[in-house]
């Protein structure tokens, strides 16, 4: 024998039933005996509960919507039958539907919906739907007979959640199916009676839980759930793109699951059948052959330790605190007595050691209920100030770990709270029951969805990690970083199994946003519909979209972008900075930003500032971690000057050579920042912090090459006093290549760890033919570090310092160390 139990959007129309008619098909050709359990057509109930809230107030609607209701059900009758075989069906849904309008005329003039009446109304779905789904198999000449649900099911009269008795339900059960002549039965779901005949439903789930009670008395071989998703799901596919199907599961976490916000099955569902051991499949009536999900005594062992990860909204967080709790037995027991006179369902607890607080959540609509009934049990205490008034969170949500394999695996708790915390989710309560089967962690409910992504993530992807990015910037280097994501999505889905979307991109004038990743190729013309550029907005709109694994790229070299780091690091975005000016400021902004970053557990890295593409930060830092210490660094930072000075010869006029380096996109915006040797102050700042050096700009001596009167005015000016000083430029080359020496603008640093004052300073020297310094061409830069380690011959780092295509690469490499830290 066999239960198979169809659900309201397996039969919501004509077409879904025949699908219906086709699986029951197949059971009787493998089965001798099949009892079906039907939902209402889908929608159903809630259109009978809103009919009834209508009446009830005195809303005269509620006759156009139960006859919307009617009709729907009669040309569903029509569509399914034979013309010769309608008269007795339509003739049955008249009449059912005659009943609903003569209780609703009642609550109408009354204008009062008893819950014993609300049964009434709501309980004639099933009826319904299962009269006609027997009339269908019939006009098929397929035998079978109807029952309804309610001369066997006996409840008590606790209406609309009505509670079993089962010994009754039991004994009718197996009396009238044991006696039964044909293969197959018809049951409506959902409804039962009292011991007086007055009708009863089984609260949400209830038609699960009619066929799990029947499946139950009769000791069958399996259950069939039949609904609209081809089982029960690692996560909730709504809100994970990646979900996958659970194929087998322990009854056990199949009732975590459902218990922390999984549809597919509710908790009661399996309680008759656990005891009996009888196996549940989980199918899907538009998918019918895929395998569905099999909840069983015990799951198999698939190599994970999670089975599956869930969720509860609207729930509200109480905190009954005060040091005359501490050793004091019987405050819990007031606490949860105050709840449950309130009829308070409290599903989760959790409490500290010290005894010095006790933590309850509910759902949130009983939230000033429950603060007025426990600070009343407890006024005594307040008033003597033992106890504080009852605290209470509302906007929360739990997310859940489910799995009977995380018993006696180290480490599951660690790896969900770390990626929770690396991703800005605050947990504001966590529960563990001694079983071990599920993790519960209380949060805000705007992180939910991004925490349930990330835990997928972390404990099922074998695929991709997905990565939001968020650019500003799309000049030079921000066009050219764009153009290298396109070309790279692919090699980094299959190499390094990330998923890189740019999900928000902005210029000084456009921004733009779309959470499904903007199509990099399009991204000019995208950019152009946008809204107007403001920082402010800009900002607002990535926090509030709140996408996991989020990492924000400053292109600029915008004094307000580079003050925005905070609002991202604060939320646990990591920044990735190609603009100069944040780590150039002030030490004590520095020093934040560092700061906040390992606070808040996001990523800071700023590669580019220093060399475009080339390693050097990160060189450096490696050097730091392991141990060794740096004593000197000697470099070329300027790929703009070096450029220049490799290119000038004075056969072109010094100005005309500075043109070509910006046209060819390799000076900052404004070339005085590089010719007036800021730029190289502020890179030789950037490598002595990293070591630790406390640096302003002030303390950097900087012997400038250029005529005073170049860095007045405008850049056009700029360019004007370079062509009138051109002799002076001469004059530096002819000396340099009088000694037989190289022109290099050179920064240095000797720290003040090695026993000098921590000094910094750059400018124009004449570089021998002997030096590392001297076989540097076109726009190269070199760095020179002397560390303990490398005392004599210094680690050099040499390669192109400037271009928008290397620097482009460059912050592309700090994304990825940003999308999987290795710290």
């Amino acid at each position: 024998m066999q239960v198979l139990k169809f659900g309201g959007s397996s039969v919501a129309n004509a077409d879904n039933i025949n699908k219906v008619i086709t699986i029951v098909q197949h059971a009787v050709k493998k089965n001798n005996n099949i009892i079906i359990i039907v939902s209402a057509l889908g929608g159903t109930t809630d259109a009978l509960l809103e009919v009834a809230k209508l009446a009830s107030n005195a809303d005269s609607s509620y006759k156009e919507k139960l006859h919307q209701l009617e009709h729907r059900h009669l040309s569903t009758v029509k569509e399914l039958m034979p013309i010769e075989r309608q008269s007795g069906v339509l003739s049955m849904v008249k009449k059912r539907f005659n009943e609903i309008e003569d209780t609703s005329n009642g609550v109408f003039l009354l204008k009062e919906l008893s819950l014993r009446t609300k049964d009434s109304i709501i309980s004639n779905g099933e009826l319904l739907s299962s009269q006609i789904f027997s009339e269908k198999l019939r006009s098929l000449d397929i035998e079978n007979t109807w029952k309804d649900a309610r001369e066997l099911i006996i409840t008590d009269s606790q209406f609309c959640s009505a509670n079993v008795d089962f010994i009754s339900t039991n004994k009718n059960i197996q009396s009238f199916f044991f006696s039964l002549e044909t293969p197959i039965c018809i049951l409506p779901g959902f409804i039962a009676a009292d011991k007086i005949g007055n009708t009863t439903t089984l609260g949400r789930g209830g038609s699960d839980y009619t066929a799990a009670i029947i499946a139950a008395a009769l000791s069958v071989s399996v259950l069939e759930i039949w609904t609209d998703v081809s089982g029960m799901m690692t996560a909730d596919p709504r809100l994970v793109t990646n979900a996958k199907i659970i194929q087998q599961i322990s009854y056990q976490e199949a009732m975590e699951l459902s218990h922390f916000g999984a549809k597919v099955i509710y908790p009661p569902t399996l309680q008759p059948v656990m005891s009996k051991r009888i196996p549940v499949w989980i199918k899907n009536t538009f998918a019918q052959y895929e395998q569905g999900t099999l909840i069983q005594n015990v799951s198999s062992k698939n190599g994970g330790s999670i089975r599956g990860i869930s969720s509860i909204n609207k729930l509200a967080l109480m905190s009954l605190e005060g040091s005359g709790m501490i050793g004091i037995p019987g405050f819990s027991k007031r606490l949860f007595e105050a709840l449950s006179d309130e009829k308070i369902n409290v599903i989760l607890i959790t409490q500290s050691s010290s005894e010095h607080s006790i933590c309850v959540g509910i759902e949130d609509p009983n939230a000033d209920k429950a603060k007025a009934a426990v600070d009343k049990a407890f006024a005594y205490e307040i008033e003597l100030k033992k106890v504080e008034p009852l605290v209470v969170e509302k906007n929360l949500a739990i997310v859940a770990l489910v799995g009977d394999n995380m018993k006696n695996h180290p480490g599951i708790s660690g790896k969900m709270f770390g990626v929770l915390g690396r991703n800005g989710v605050n947990i504001r309560a966590i529960a563990q029951g001694s079983s071990e089967k599920n993790i519960s962690a209380v949060i805000a409910t705007q992180d939910v969805k991004k925490a349930i992504n990330v835990l997928h993530e972390e404990f099922f992807e074998t695929t991709y990690k997905q990565i939001n990015l968020f650019i500003a910037g799309t000049g030079n280097v921000g066009s050219k970083l764009l153009a290298q994501l396109q070309q790279q999505i692919q090699y980094l889905h299959h190499h390094l199994r990330l998923q890189v979307r740019v999900a928000g991109i902005a210029n000084s004038k456009k921004m733009f946003f779309d959470d499904n990743g903007i199509d990099a190729s399009k991204w000019k013309e995208l950019l152009q519909s946008g809204d107007s550029m403001n920082m402010q907005n800009f900002i607002s709109s990535i926090q509030k979209k709140n996408l996991r694994n989020s990492v924000f790229i400053d292109v600029t070299a915008n004094n307000d972008v580079a003050k925005s780091y905070p609002h991202f690091l604060e939320k646990s975005i990591s920044v990735v900075a190609c603009n100069k000016v944040a780590c150039s400021s002030s030490y004590e902004y520095y020093k934040k930003l560092k700061d906040l970053a390992r606070e808040f557990n996001a990523v800071f890295v700023f590669e580019t500032n220093v060399g475009a593409g080339l390693p050097v930060i990160g060189t450096l830092n490696d050097l730091l971690r392991s141990g060794d210490r740096v004593n000197r660094i000697e470099a070329v930072l300027s790929g703009t000057l070096n450029f220049v000075f490799n290119n000038y010869t004075g056969e072109k006029s010094f100005a005309s050579v500075v043109r070509q380096a910006q046209a060819e996109g390799y000076t900052e915006p404004d070339p005085r920042l590089d010719l007036s040797g800021t730029d190289v102050m502020r890179k030789i700042m950037i490598l002595a912090r990293e070591t630790g050096e406390k640096m302003e700009m002030e303390d950097i001596s900087n012997n400038s090459f250029l005529p005073s009167s170049c860095m007045e005015g405008d850049v056009e000016n700029f360019y004007k006093e370079m062509e009138k000083h051109e002799n002076h430029f001469k004059n530096l080359a002819e000396e340099a290549k009088q000694a037989r020496k190289k022109l290099k603008f050179v920064a240095s640093y000797h720290s003040s760890f090695s026993g000098d004052t921590g000094k910094a300073a750059v400018g124009l020297q004449h570089i021998d033919p002997q030096h590392d310094f001297y076989h540097l061409y076109g726009k190269d830069n070199a760095v020179l570090f002397y560390t303990d380690r490398y005392a004599e011959q210094p680690l050099v780092i040499k390669g192109a310092g400037a271009g928008a295509e290397v620097t482009a690469s460059g912050v592309f490499a700090d994304i990825i160390r940003a999308a999987a830290p290795t710290n």
